[in-house]
Order: C-alpha cells, then sequence, then structure tokens
C-alpha cells in the first residue's frame, strides 16, 4: 500500500551512545581499565561521560568521531609556547585530500606566527582493516621542546543507500585491560543508527508508481548534541546540521537510484523532503511522515533594502517590483505560490536578471532589488527582473531558519517538487516560465543568474564525508563567477568577465575577503583550478541548451550569514549585477 498523506512511517529513539557505553562498561568488572571511544556527541556529553567512568574506577576518554584531528587541537592539545606543526595524514586513492578536508579550518584557527606543513601519507590500499586511520602531529615548541602525537581518525567501508563503496567516521571503542591486554572494535553509533533506520524506512515504503511520490515527506530529528561555533568566520562544528545534509541529499539520491536516474539528475521530482533537526532533548528521536504541502507564508522583519542584514519578507519583494512598474510578468508554483517578475521595456540591449532560483541562497534577491532600483533610474533601460523564482523554497527557508538559523538547509534548494527549476520541462507554468515568458518579452543577450553556496563548511560524515556531487562547493572560497555561453559567444564571455571583474575589484574589501578565503582553501583542499581575474575566480563553459546567449551566474559564499556579513554579500551582489549590465551595452557581438 502507498504511504499516504497525514500517515507515519516512523517513530523512533535511540539510546545515546555515551549512555550505553556507562551502562556495559562502568561496573565492577571494567574497573582499572582504560576506556577510549569515538562517538557523535557534543562535548559536553562527552566530558561528563568522562567523570561517570572516573566515578567508578575506570580511565575514560571519549572522542569527537566528528573531525577528530580539530577536536583533538580544541580539546586536548596545549597551545603554549606553539611554534610549528608538521601532520601526516591519510591518504587514500579515490579522496587524496580527504582527510585534509576534515582538518578544516585548523589552519585558520593556529595562533599567528606558527607555520604548518602537510604531508600525506599515501596507503597502496585502503582495505578494511582491524586499525583505524590516524594523523601524526609532530610539534615543535619556541623552548625547543619537541613533541609527537597520534590522532586516531576512525573510518569503516560499507555500502551506501544506492550501492556505492564508501569509507565513512564512525564510531569506534578501544578497551584496555588491567594487564595490557588490547582490544579494538567498531561502535554503531546512535547518529549512525538513527540515520540508517531513515534510509531503511525510506527505501522500504510502497510508493506510488509515478512522482511526485508525496507533497512534503517531513523528517523530524531531535538530536541533543549542542552546536559549536569556531573562531574563524561562520564556521561552527554542527552534528545537526550535517545530519540535515544527509537525510535530505541521501533520501534524493534514493529517489533519483529508483528511478533509474544518474545521481545528481536535477529532474527527479519526488516531492518536498524536509528535515527538520533540532539540537534538543534527552536521547536522539526520529519521526518521518506523509504531510500536505505548507502554503504558510513565514513572516520576515520589513527593512530597508540597501541595509538589509538578512532575508527580507515576501510582501517587501512584491512592494518593491510594484514599486518599479513595468509589465508584469507571473507563473505558479506547485504549491500555489506566485513567481513574479517585472519586465522594463528600453533602448538597451535586454538583459534578464534573477535570484532565489536555490532559495537558501539568499543575498541574490536583495542584491537583484537594489540593482533594479539602480538600472530603473537610467532612462534607457531594457530589463526583466525576477529577484525570486523559487518561492516554496524560500518560504520553507524561512520556516526552517527561525530554529535553526545558523544552518544551509539545503531542503530549500528545490521547488516543492523536490527538481532544481532550471531542469523543469519548457512549456510548463511552473517555475521555469518566468524565464521563458522574460525571454519572450525581452529577447535578452545576458542572463545575470544570483547565486550563493556555504558560508562555512558542507560535509556528509556518513558517506564519505565529502558531499557527493558538491565537491567543489564543500569549503568556501570567495565570489567565483561562472559565465556560460551559447556556441559562437566565447570572445563575448571572455570580454564581459574581464570587464565585470575589473569593476568588482573596486568594491571595498571584496579582494581581500577572496584573498583570505582563497588562501585557507587552498591549505584544506590544494591549489584553485580554476583561472582567477582581478582578485576572483570564475570558469567560462559553453552551452547550448540556455535561453540567452549569455548567462553569468555569481556564487557567493552566503548560505547562513547575517549582519554585516549579509550586507557584503548582497553588495557585491549588486556591483555584479550594475558592472555586467553596463559591460554587456558595450559588447563587441559578432553573433
Amino acid at each position: 500500500m502507498n504511504p499516504s498523506q497525514g500517515e507515519t512511517l516512523l517513530e523512533r529513539s535511540f539510546p545515546r551512545t555515551t549512555r550505553t557505553l556507562l551502562d556495559t562498561y562502568a561496573t565492577s568488572n571494567y574497573q582499572g581499565y582504560q576506556l577510549e571511544a569515538w562517538v557523535f556527541d557534543d562535548q559536553a556529553e562527552r566530558q561528563a561521560t568522562e567523570v561517570a567512568f572516573e566515578a567508578v574506577g575506570i580511565s575514560a576518554r571519549i572522542r569527537s568521531a566528528y573531525k577528530p584531528l580539530v577536536h583533538f587541537f580544541l580539546e586536548e592539545f596545549d597551545w603554549t609556547s606553539l611554534q610549528s606543526l608538521v601532520i601526516e595524514y591519510p591518504v587514500p586513492p579515490l579522496a587524496p585530500r580527504r582527510f585534509l578536508l576534515e582538518a578544516y579550518p585548523l589552519a585558520a584557527l593556529l595562533p599567528e606566527g606558527v607555520t604548518l606543513h602537510w604531508e600525506g601519507i599515501a596507503s597502496p590500499t585502503f582495505e578494511p582493516s582491524h586499525d583505524p586511520c590516524h594523523y601524526r602531529v609532530r610539534v615543535e615548541r619556541s623552548t625547543g621542546q619537541r613533541e609527537n602525537y597520534v590522532v586516531v581518525a576512525p573510518n569503516r567501508h560499507h555500502q551506501d543507500h544506492v550501492g556505492e563503496a564508501q569509507f565513512s567516521p564512525c564510531g569506534w571503542l578501544r578497551l584496555i585491560s588491567t594487564q595490557g591486554e588490547v582490544s579494538e572494535s567498531k561502535v554503531e553509533t546512535d547518529y549512525e543508527a538513527l540515520f540508517q533506520a531513515a534510509m531503511d524506512t525510506v527505501s522500504s515504503a510502497s510508493w506510488p508508481p509515478a512522482s511526485p511520490y508525496f507533497e512534503e515527506l517531513n523528517v523530524s530529528v531531535t538530536l541533543p548534541c549542542a552546536d559549536r561555533r569556531l573562531a574563524w568566520d561562520d564556521e561552527h562544528i554542527s552534528l545537526a546540521e550535517a545530519l540535515h545534509e544527509e537525510l535530505y541529499f541521501s533520501t534524493l539520491e534514493y529517489f533519483q537510484h529508483r528511478e533509474g536516474l544518474a545521481l545528481g539528475d536535477r529532474s527527479i521530482q519526488p516531492g518536498q523532503i524536509v528535515p527538520e533537526v533540532l539540537t534538543q532533548g534527552d536521547e536522539p528521536h526520529i519521526k518521518i511522515g506523509m504531510r500536505a504541502l505548507s502554503v504558510q507564508q513565514p513572516q520576515r522583519a520589513q527593512v530597508t533594502l540597501d541595509a538589509a542584514q538578512q532575508a527580507i519578507d515576501v510582501a517587501q519583494i512584491e512592494q518593491l517590483l510594484a514599486q518599479l512598474g513595468g509589465q508584469a510578468l507571473h507563473a505558479t508554483t506547485r504549491a500555489g505560490r506566485v513567481v513574479e517578475a517585472r519586465y522594463l521595456s528600453g533602448c538597451d540591449r535586454a538583459v534578464i536578471i534573477s535570484a532565489g532560483q536555490h532559495a537558501n541562497e539568499t543575498s541574490g534577491v536583495v542584491g537583484a532589488l537594489r540593482a533594479a532600483q539602480t538600472l530603473s533610474c537610467q532612462p534607457e533601460a531594457h530589463f526583466v527582473i525576477s529577484p525570486l523564482e523559487n518561492p516554496d523554497g524560500y518560504a520553507l527557508q524561512g520556516r526552517l531558519v527561525t530554529t535553526q538559523p545558523r544552518h544551509m538547509h539545503h531542503a530549500a534548494r528545490y521547488t516543492a517538487f523536490g527538481n532544481d527549476l532550471q531542469s523543469q520541462p519548457l512549456g510548463q507554468p511552473f517555475e521555469h516560465a518566468i524565464r521563458e515568458q522574460a525571454f519572450a518579452a525581452s529577447n535578452a543577450g545576458l542572463h545575470i543568474n544570483l547565486h550563493g553556496y556555504p558560508a562555512h563548511e558542507w560535509t556528509r560524515p556518513l558517506n564519505g564525508y565529502v558531499p557527493r556531487g558538491f565537491e567543489m562547493w564543500t569549503i568556501p572560497k570567495g565570489f567565483f563567477l561562472i559565465l556560460r555561453h551559447q556556441p559562437g559567444w566565447e570572445a563575448a564571455a571572455v570580454q564581459l568577465v574581464e570587464a565585470v571583474t575589473q569593476q568588482l575589484a573596486q568594491v571595498p574589501g571584496l579582494v581581500a575577503f577572496n584573498d583570505a578565503q582563497i588562501a585557507l582553501f587552498e591549505t584544506h583542499a590544494g591549489a584553485l583550478t580554476f583561472p582567477v581575474l582581478n582578485g576572483f575566480p570564475y570558469l567560462i563553459l559553453e552551452d547550448a541548451s540556455q535561453l540567452t546567449p549569455l548567462m553569468l551566474i555569481t556564487e557567493y559564499p552566503d548560505e547562513t550569514v547575517t549582519g554585516d556579513a549579509f550586507l557584503q554579500a548582497h553588495t557585491a551582489q549588486r556591483a555584479t549585477v550594475i558592472a555586467a549590465y553596463n559591460a554587456f551595452q558595450t559588447l563587441t557581438l559578432d553573433s
């Protein structure tokens, strides 16, 4: 029988792994033992567990299975008189820099003047073994003292939910008896068990023969693990956020696999997948159920647009569009929301300006509107402004940030169908129709498409750590541009990138922002494989399928940022639109 709206598919609690360890080993049988365990839990719970073991005569160290090297430096290392570090890291053949990424953002946390050198230690094979992976840390202090540490990083070999081989962080237990005997074994933690139960439930359900399979598939989780802010930029360690990413993308991948599509195929339409992971409760709990699509519109404060500190309210977007005048264009969403654009006709070469395709990338919405206000004052202005292409996703983003404001919430990335609007077929009445109407009305030669990406590290720790299909976006690397062009338009694309980056280099602080992020990126992810022009990484790609001859895509690390960082983000987006619009008017076009 197919799941029905309102039906609960799974509801279950999981004993907290730290409490299970106490129940099993905090007994007289293990008095005098040394116990080391690696679990997915926060520092407060792990330290409390150590104290409880100590009370019954057992020496215990409970470490984090997630980002173990970073936690070693945060929780166990003495930073006094540190002068230099040499860190050896494992090099899996299929993902040679993965363990460097897991160490992010360690390089940025070091005291000023400390040198850091990485040495990759390759292994001919990464076959299953009884010994966990490890880092080796060599320390030199200004006193001349030298120290050596081994930092264990437990991982397991397994097949994931789509049958692919993975090597992923896992729970681990090491016991040393009073006679010095050592035993080690993998431990299925509460975190891993909860995720596996969710995927077992999704894969065993009897879904309808054709998609969409549901309106909203809701995955509500309480996880008693507090987030930990780090002393660098927007970085924090969040098991809750990582679990949201795992639940969302793994479920999406399951349906792609089920339909015989390539992993990452953005045309998939399962419905809206909504993980809601709250950092509360006393033990992990999950409830998976079928819900109707939400038609509620989260309320956000009305703000002064040029000074916006966070994503703005839909009603304000509508008001600002109305003030621009011009011809109104409309499309609809699966949930019945309106996608609105405005066409302002003039004598200039026409440009389409859009934002909000991926609705958890919110700075482009403000940047697009700010640019439209400026351009509308030019007497020959000729453009279409479509500032919120995915209102269903934007409503979900507003709903999710009320409980987890610092998380990326990629569940809000796509439409309520579950697809990327750019992958929707032509001729339908849904989100992509607004682009088709914009092109039909304007015959624009340039589409400026404002996007963002995570402002802090993006991980999937239960499936190989690095997000599958999004490997190049796992850590920030500054404000990035992508120029897609139809065949025959490469010369114009090169001209446009040159002109736009020249103007962006004049935005106060933007090149310095890029320099800092790129330097840290290269420390943990290797040298940028993209060209850099005037301080800005960019890509130029041919794409015969797009509507306009040229499409300039911005990629600003804006997901999760608020305050002054958000203001900087939408200021950069606005500057890009103005620069690209003006440069396009003067391009030499041979096509």
